[in-house]
């Protein structure tokens, strides 16, 4: 089993349940892990036999572009969206932090990580 791993993306996005946050946004960072046997890529030495990092950084910037209540919704739209471009992957893993989320304190990131 091999993985491949985007770290640390950050995004700005119009995604919680408060109106205020729905117009204002907020900072994001998300990290995808997907794992498969990537064996063919490493011997061949082609783009093309390969899980291909632009197309996956692709899947996480349009599915945050996409105003949501939950972060739920959104990380599980991305492990579905990443599941059909690439159905060979046997493991998908994402986790979405919202930066300073508008709880009441001070916090650094609320967290969730959904994975297929």
């Amino acid at each position: 089993m091999n993985r491949i791993e985007l770290k640390d993306m950050e995004f700005f996005s119009k995604h919680g349940c408060f109106e205020e946050e729905r117009i204002i946004g907020n900072r994001f960072v998300v990290n995808l892990s997907v794992e498969g046997n990537f064996s063919v890529a490493a011997s061949s030495d082609n783009l093309e036999d390969a899980v291909n990092y632009q197309a996956l950084y692709d899947i996480v910037k349009e599915q945050m572009d996409i105003a949501s209540n939950l972060l739920e919704n959104v990380a599980s739209r991305i492990c579905n969206c990443v599941k059909e471009a690439f159905p060979s992957l046997v493991r998908i893993r994402v986790t979405i932090d919202k930066i300073n989320p508008p709880l009441g304190g001070k916090l650094y990131a609320s967290s969730v990580t959904f994975e297929l």
